[in-house]
């Protein structure tokens, strides 16, 4: 007898009040993104390098403190007063960035800098709590084995893909052809209506399938019995591991290899933090075995996000300055490219859902690590496309078809590495680690995004005398730079599909 439960068709009206506050939420997030990188080097005349690892931190530093905001609201606040506190904060930091812009102008531009620092860090905790809690509450407007979920979710995720697709083209169309300061305010309007939308019809409609409240008190403390409280606490081996490890590896990697504070922190937690779960002295053999499958694939999750987050920083640069955006008289803004990836995922994410659901029923769904390599693939191929394309450029510039194609080829590589790897850390993880692990996971886009900024600060300039090289290769022009990451991703690719059978093995059963 199936364990699904049985339910009428539709879904609670709670869902579309998530779908909404979630989509304004987005669209401030993915609106300031666009233009942010270009207001860095076009208003405040910071140089690219520069510019490039400020957005590395502040994207990297977006996947750290979701860790924050899940902790808090899952002990003190519960996901009400988490979202609201976060989304509060996001709009501050938007309105900040809007400040910063209007000052930008002036000959001195300390000040604009300073009002961007602090709209930077408004964003990036404001994130913290925003972002864990409300994809949580969807889940929690069903009962546990409610056969409509998967379909809730995937009405979420278009939520996102929305807010992110629209965003582009109207705080980018302000930001560069009227002023950035508008661009920001409209980032900041957004996250106003989302908590406008979220606070007003919260007690209404964000409801458990019995009507009680949702999100009105802490997660974890009504849940777990005592014995499941204990059993999930650190040990204080894993909390010496913890905090030392963090201690020592952010100091060899900042004192010793010179990094940023930031990076050193990313960096150093991102190491440490899977040694905390797997030295759990509860861990059976097998349990073992699926944790080090989530770890390796970590390693190659980290380089492709490196090189898919391309997306906000050097691949923008390109679009300014090495594209031809004139279609048919009218000038594309370069922030419009940044719409391509969640156009597409609209678009294609029901056709490869689709697919994976046809191969399972023919019994010939591949297994998660083998998807992710193909997904590496898709990336190297993307990169390959763009640096035939930025070979010879035209007086005019580069064809939009390279950057088209481009970011083409990179959603199907996102959907068949992210989504997949969220599915497998939940079904690999023992259930007591699973917030946990989720976590971790999201350290290693952290990773990923912080050492995007880095590698995009090597985005060369025709006009120097001098080449930025990295291992030795030197960086001559943009066919050798984006090479460089079709050499990432591909040998990624190559060394994960060669692993694939030993990790299937390890999975030991899970697909």
């Amino acid at each position: 007898m199936s364990t699904e439960v049985a339910h009428k068709s539709g879904h609670p009206k709670g869902l579309y009040v998530l779908f909404a506050t979630e989509f304004w939420e987005r669209f401030s997030y993915y609106g300031m993104r666009a233009i942010f990188i270009l207001y860095m080097t076009k208003v405040l005349l910071l140089d690219k390098a520069l510019a490039s690892n400020i957005y590395g931190s502040y994207t990297g530093l977006v996947y750290l403190t979701p860790l924050i905001g899940g902790y808090v609201a899952d002990r003190y606040w519960g996901n009400r007063k988490s979202i609201f506190v976060g989304g509060t904060l996001m709009a501050l930091g938007q309105f900040l960035m809007f400040f910063s812009a209007t000052l930008a102008h002036n000959d001195d531009k300390g000040f604009a800098i300073t009002m961007m620092w602090a709209g930077l860090a408004f964003l990036i905790f404001g994130n913290g709590f925003f972002k864990p809690n409300i994809s949580t509450m969807v889940g929690q407007l069903y009962e546990t084995n409610d056969s409509r979920k998967d379909a809730a979710y995937t009405i979420f995720y278009m939520g996102i893909n929305a807010g992110a697709f629209i965003a582009p083209l109207i705080c980018g169309y302000l930001g560069e052809n009227v002023d950035f300061k508008w661009g920001f305010l409209a980032a900041g309007l957004g996250m106003v209506v989302s908590l406008i939308i979220f606070y007003l019809t919260k007690d209404k409609y964000i409801t458990a399938p019995d009507g009680t409240q949702l999100g009105t008190g802490p997660n974890k403390s009504a849940d777990l019995s005592p014995e499941a409280k204990k059993e999930a606490a650190f040990s204080p081996l894993q909390l010496g591991i913890l905090l030392g490890g963090i201690v020592v590896t952010f100091s060899i990697i900042h004192f010793g290899f010179e990094v940023d504070v930031w990076g050193s922190l990313i960096y150093g937690m991102t190491l440490v933090g899977p040694f905390v779960i797997i030295t759990d002295k509860s861990l059976s053999k097998i349990e073992k075995d699926r944790l080090w499958v989530i770890i390796l694939i970590m390693i190659f999750v980290i380089f492709f996000w490196m090189c898919f987050e391309q997306a906000g920083a050097s691949l923008t640069f390109f679009a300014q300055e090495q594209t031809d955006r004139n279609i048919f008289g009218w000038v594309m803004p370069a922030s419009y490219f940044q719409s391509f990836n969640a156009g597409f995922i609209i678009i294609l994410a029901p056709i490869i859902s689709a697919m994976w659901l046809r191969l399972s029923k023919k019994g010939i769904n591949p297994a998660a690590p083998y998807k992710q390599s193909l997904g590496l693939a898709f990336l190297a191929l993307g990169f390959l496309l763009i640096a035939f394309g930025s070979k010879v450029i035209p007086v005019t510039g580069a064809s939009i078809f390279f950057l088209t194609g481009l970011y083409f080829l990179h959603t199907i590589g996102e959907l068949f590495l992210s989504p997949i790897g969220l599915s497998m850390v939940n079904k690999l993880t023992p259930a007591r680690f699973t917030s946990l692990m989720m976590g971790i996971w999201f350290l290693a886009i952290a990773t990923g995004n912080k050492l995007a900024g880095t590698m995009s600060s090597l985005y060369p300039d025709a006009a120097a005398t001098t080449h930025p090289s990295i291992l030795g290769f030197e960086i001559k022009d943009l066919f050798s730079y984006f090479m460089l990451f079709v050499v990432f991703s591909g040998i990624a690719s190559v060394l994960l599909f060669l692993l694939c059978k030993k990790l299937e093995k390890m999975m030991h059963g899970v697909k």
